[in-house]
């Protein structure tokens, strides 16, 4: 048994990825695509018509629209090659706005619908602000599941908790960058590795908490840099993999056991913590990698919107 398939032992294993042709090579059980990974997918030639389709069809009716029947087309094509779901990001410029990312939910929501999607098949991807997790809030309520994005703090995966969302993405290689970065020269690769990876020691510490507390929300590794990172976390309810990752696991037969588990977690003890939104603003600002990464994060994402956006007007 290779280590991808010894991984689906433990863990759904989800595919992140907007090249969505490479997916039936490792058979994931969802995927997921940020504005990235589509900005990406767009410029190679086998996905350029998908671009051009959706500038014919809906140019007329303005750029947002034009932008989010492209992503939801990519859902589509995903969701027919996967059982499970796909996660299609709100434009990142919202972040900070929760009434226009409901609104902004809804409509992507209300279009995959237009498609014959059913609403559990979807999950909407936000950024894990104070008003994202606000609106992930009320969208739940409404019967719409969402995916918390950019999340690299305890604070944040509390609220998210709180907000009873679905599905949280706490971003394991971006906090290992942070770490490595500001450690310089004194950064010991070796020692930092595997369950040592700060990443990798997020993801366990919210993981326990939930499963102590009883919280259902989901916990989906993502943002790996290495296969280490992602043995370290198997057991873990998701993992959200690259396919360069996943062929490395694919070609790999190295043992790989369990490393986090329900009921141990369950065993310790982890005093309960919630936020307001005050406290909340606080514990962030007072964890410099996750504000740096929260922020940089956007920005990225605002950033390459914006050039598919260029690129949908110049189709």
């Amino acid at each position: 048994m290779n280590q991808l398939d010894a991984l689906k032992q433990f863990t759904t294993v989800v595919a992140d990825t907007g090249d969505f042709k490479q997916l039936a090579a490792y058979a994931p059980q969802d995927a997921t695509t940020n504005p990235s990974l589509i900005l990406k997918a767009v410029q190679k030639p086998e996905y350029a018509h998908l671009l051009k389709d959706a500038v014919a069809r809906y140019g007329a009716q303005g750029l947002d629209e034009v932008t989010n029947r492209l992503l939801v087309r990519f859902g589509c094509e995903i969701l027919g090659l996967i059982p499970g779901r796909v996660s299609t990001e709100v434009d990142a410029r919202l972040s900070f706005d929760t009434e226009a990312t409901v609104t902004r939910a809804r409509r992507i929501v209300e279009l995959y619908q237009g498609e014959g999607v059913h609403i559990d098949r979807v999950l909407i991807k936000i950024a894990s602000t104070w008003e994202g997790i606000q609106a992930a809030a009320r969208l739940e309520r409404e019967g719409i599941h969402t995916n918390l994005t950019l999340l690299f703090s305890f604070a944040q995966a509390v609220a998210c908790g709180q907000a009873k969302v679905q599905l949280i993405s706490p971003f394991v290689g971006r906090i290992y960058d942070w770490y490595k970065k500001n450690a310089g020269a004194n950064w010991d690769e070796a020692a930092m590795a595997g369950a040592n990876d700060p990443g990798v020691r997020s993801v366990r510490r919210i993981y326990e908490f939930y499963k102590k507390h009883g919280i259902h929300t989901e916990v989906m590794g993502a943002s790996f840099r290495n296969v280490g990172q992602i043995t370290a976390l198997a057991g873990c309810d998701l993992l959200t993999i690259s396919p360069e990752l996943l062929a490395q696991l694919a070609a790999s037969d190295a043992p790989l056991n369990r490393a986090l588990d329900v009921a141990a977690a369950q065993s310790l003890d982890i005093p309960f913590e919630t936020h307001d939104e005050a406290s909340f603003r606080f514990a962030l600002n007072e964890d410099a990698m996750a504000t740096d990464k929260l922020s940089e994060g956007i920005r990225a994402f605002v950033a390459d919107t914006i050039k598919l956006e260029a690129l949908t007007q110049a189709a």
